[in-house]
């Protein structure tokens, strides 16, 4: 995805380079056996992260994950979108717009966002120009992020969020987009990051007043920073439009499961029990043959 930050970038040092990896992808599309139909009433929607998988090419990506039985391949930007239809795919979460202020701050991605009143004008302009191009391709969700508290207390970031993107979701409501908030750790991974427990996050939403404002409940980030992910998901469903997965510790693979702490199984059952309609994003960064990590990952998920 667009700016995300540089300990994500360091995570995919350990793949292969781009001319194995895409001979990889290209064999695993040609070779994965075809999975059995997925329903709504029997399976769980599933997309995938391209920045997980940046060394192959979305073009040779595409028709990979298509093969597996994925439906789509998210955190793109509107550029990207001819590729993924060629390919017979969608964008279950697009990409966060950036841009720089009048003053030269860069907002939009993580680390400074919604949750300052200075950065609001920008982010207005830039988001209401995505959700267009979001609902002009045919798509309908798109990332936001609240910004690093930098000393700010998580009521007045609250306040600030609620008054910023109350700006834009009359847009998003008329268009149909669906603005997702991610949950994101503090702990490890984003240092500061303000939206990083759920019941903050659960009365942004609640206070936005629009169902076109949910949650991106990242199963990884949450797990670190709360637990009791199953009981979280159950309790707050209603605030969720999307999920990411990833193993912990060290946001890679989760099979087999005797290496990390998380019962994708389980939580899958769980998500479908809540009667969710959208999309779960596989977002771990494969130390393994990266195609063949997907499928089993789909597989997994697939319940």
């Amino acid at each position: 995805m667009e700016n995300r930050p540089v300990s994500r970038r360091a995570a995919l040092r350990g793949l292969a380079g781009a001319a194995a990896v895409t001979a990889l992808a290209r064999a695993s599309a040609q070779s994965a056996p075809a999975p059995a139909p997925m329903t709504p009433a029997s399976s769980i929607r599933q997309s995938v992260c391209k920045w997980c998988f940046r060394n192959i090419p979305l073009a040779t990506f595409a028709p990979a994950v298509k093969a597996i039985g994925l439906e789509s391949v998210e955190l793109l930007a509107p550029s990207d979108y001819p590729v993924l239809k060629q390919a017979g795919l969608v964008c279950a979460l697009t990409s966060n717009p950036v841009a720089k202020t009048p003053q030269g701050v860069e907002v939009g991605g993580i680390l400074k966002a919604w949750n300052r009143v200075e950065h609001h004008d920008t982010l207005v302009e830039i988001y209401e120009k995505r959700i267009g191009e979001v609902a002009d391709a045919g798509f309908d969700s798109l990332i936001c992020f609240s910004g690093n508290r930098d000393g700010m207390d998580d009521q007045q970031g609250l306040e600030n969020c609620v008054k910023g993107l109350q700006r834009i979701l009359p847009l998003a409501e008329k268009r149909g987009v669906t603005i997702h908030m991610e949950l994101l750790n503090s702990k490890v991974n984003h240092k500061d990051y303000m939206c990083d427990r759920t019941p903050w996050g659960v009365e942004l939403v609640k206070r936005a007043g629009s169902e076109r404002l949910k949650l991106l409940y990242d199963i990884y980030h949450m797990q670190i920073m709360e637990g009791d992910v199953i009981r979280t998901i159950r309790e707050n469903h209603a605030y969720i439009g999307h999920y990411h997965t990833a193993g912990n510790p060290g946001r890679n693979e989760f099979a087999p499961a005797d290496v990390q702490e998380l019962n994708y199984p389980a939580i899958m059952r769980a998500i479908k029990e809540t009667g969710f309609k959208g999309f779960v994003g596989q977002e771990f960064v494969p130390k393994r043959d990266p195609m063949a990590s997907l499928q089993e990952a789909f597989q997994i998920c697939a319940v």
